[in-house]
């Protein structure tokens, strides 16, 4: 048995582990070491400029927090990096300056402050966003958010009134009053960009009358369809996602204003004069409800991740679509990209990005639900981080609705490609089953006739409008020569006449709806 020592021994003694058995010798700058006397006999005026460029080099003593009255010391530098918000939440200066507008005014009419206080608040709040306007205005990090950057500079530029604003007022309900008014004209915006698109793939219904294509489950060909009826299948969808958003403008728009930390103020308030002044429906009758909640903005991430879903769904279809396996649309090089290395590529990458940013606006609503799911009430600094999302979450629908605008009017649809590629799939089968419960085939009957009658096709490769009506009658006598008014894709879509069915008619009566609701007659 080998001794480990000796097992130690014997690898480090290997050539290609071994060790040096003298110290290496490394060159390293000498370093002098200054003696009292070498002090002594420095110049006097490099000594004071030593001592000059170290007074320079001391941290400028902080600015006191507004909060800051019961603390004995400021936060250290890695706190203060780590809670601000100015470098996102400066997006809602212009709201916050309205709610601070608006609760000015309501503290003067109720007496809290003067008129001549109020009057130079609102001049200070006017100058204040001319310079952030203007790119004038200096956002500090250490005064944290867009509420203190704000009431910060007002002080400094005003003076003793702009302390009163604050006055029976929380930034708890002062962000919520920014974020609902955010959110409100954030809403506003999308519904704009809703309607454009609706417009684009109407334009496009428009343009397109009679084309004929092949509908689709499970990816696999199914019956023919009227183009113009498919494009308004998206049409109708975003028609619901805008419904979705006006239904929660709606329930957003209540006033969280004067609600303060949770408990409501002592002082005599009008909240019903702020929530006017700022058109919302009426304050909030819950002080705790209103600092807490979060629906709102729940609420209408999933709108947008409901229509980016119908967006990535579009995208996913032209995508397909402009394939060479499918060739039925040709985006114009305007909206297309190409590659590389491929010389030949031309890709639709516009509606690739819809169906990947998809992704981004249902993660948004991921990270809002699973940051207020365990959350008490009523608020929670945790909260701070409701915004990013949402902002990211509404840039990125705009983008989305916009590009999809724009990709609907520059592409061409391919007819003759798809007039070649309707006679696959029997696309007529289930109208030939129609035919038969006209007869007074029971409709199982009739689907077992019409799937034996695509049976015989697919043994001859041929088409059902291809049999004869001897072979037809091979499988059932029920046939009539009346039969092939049913046959081929032409025939079928005239036979559609539900309501809102792929049939001429109803498709025809769609478009003048939509034409009408639209604006665009």
């Amino acid at each position: 048995m080998v001794a480990i020592g000796t097992q130690c021994s014997s690898f480090v003694s290997s050539s290609r582990y071994s060790l040096p058995t003298t110290p290496p010798y490394r060159s390293f700058p000498l370093v002098r070491i200054a003696t009292p006397r070498m002090e002594a006999s420095r110049p006097q005026v490099q000594v004071q400029a030593q001592a000059q460029a170290q007074a320079q080099a001391q941290p400028k003593p902080k600015e006191a927090k507004l909060w800051g009255g019961r603390f004995e010391e400021g936060v250290t530098d890695v706190v203060e990096r780590f809670t601000e918000s100015i470098s996102f939440d400066k997006a809602l200066y212009k709201h916050d300056i309205m709610g601070s507008r608006a609760h000015a005014s309501m503290l003067a009419h109720q007496g809290l402050i003067s008129a001549s206080d109020r009057d130079s608040i609102l001049q200070g709040l006017d100058e204040i966003e001319r310079r952030i306007e203007n790119g004038e205005f200096n956002w500090r990090a250490d005064r944290e958010d867009v509420h203190m950057n704000i009431e910060a500079a007002l002080t400094d530029l005003i003076g003793e009134p702009a302390k009163k604003l604050h006055t029976a007022r929380s930034r708890n309900d002062q962000v919520l009053t920014d974020f609902r008014l955010w959110c409100r004209d954030a809403i506003d915006k999308i519904l704009v960009s809703m309607k454009q698109l609706q417009v684009s793939l109407l334009t496009l219904a428009l343009n397109n009358e009679g084309v004929i294509v092949p509908g689709y489950t499970h990816l696999q060909r199914a019956q023919p369809v009227l183009l113009q009826h498919l494009l308004l299948a998206y049409v109708e969808e975003i028609e619901r996602d805008a419904g979705r958003l006006v239904d929660c403008r709606a329930r957003m728009n209540f006033c969280p204003l004067g609600a303060c930390a949770l408990a409501g103020t002592g002082l005599p308030i009008d909240r019903f004069m702020t929530s006017e002044a700022l058109g919302f429906t009426a304050p909030l009758r819950n002080s705790i409800d209103a600092v807490s909640d979060r629906d709102f903005v729940l609420e209408f991430l999933s709108v947008n991740a409901i229509t980016a879903v119908h967006l990535s769904r579009l995208g996913e279809e032209w995508v397909l679509w402009a394939s060479e396996e499918f060739g039925f649309i040709t985006p114009s090089d305007s909206v297309s990209t190409g590659s590389s290395i491929m010389p030949q590529k031309k890709n639709p990458d516009p509606m690739e990005l819809v169906r990947g940013k998809s992704a981004r606006v249902i993660g948004d609503l991921v990270t809002l639900l699973t940051l207020c799911k365990g959350l008490p009430h009523a608020y929670n600094r945790d909260l701070q981080e409701d915004k990013e999302p949402v902002f990211d979450s509404v840039k990125t629908i705009l983008g989305m609705l916009e590009v999809s605008a724009e990709f609907a009017l520059k592409i061409t649809f391919n007819r003759e490609r798809i007039q070649k590629a309707l006679p696959a799939g029997h696309l007529d089968a289930t109208t030939l089953a129609d035919y038969l419960v006209n007869k007074g085939v029971p409709f199982r009957t009739s689907h077992d006739i019409a799937g034996k009658s695509v049976a015989l096709c697919t043994l001859k490769n041929c088409q059902l409008l291809d049999l004869s009506l001897d072979e037809l009658r091979s499988i059932n006598p029920v046939f009539e020569e009346d039969v092939y008014e049913y046959l081929g894709v032409e025939n079928a879509i005239q036979k559609f006449v539900s309501y809102g069915s792929t049939g001429s008619a109803c498709v025809a009566s769609q478009l003048d709806y939509w034409t009408k609701k639209l604006e665009m007659k």
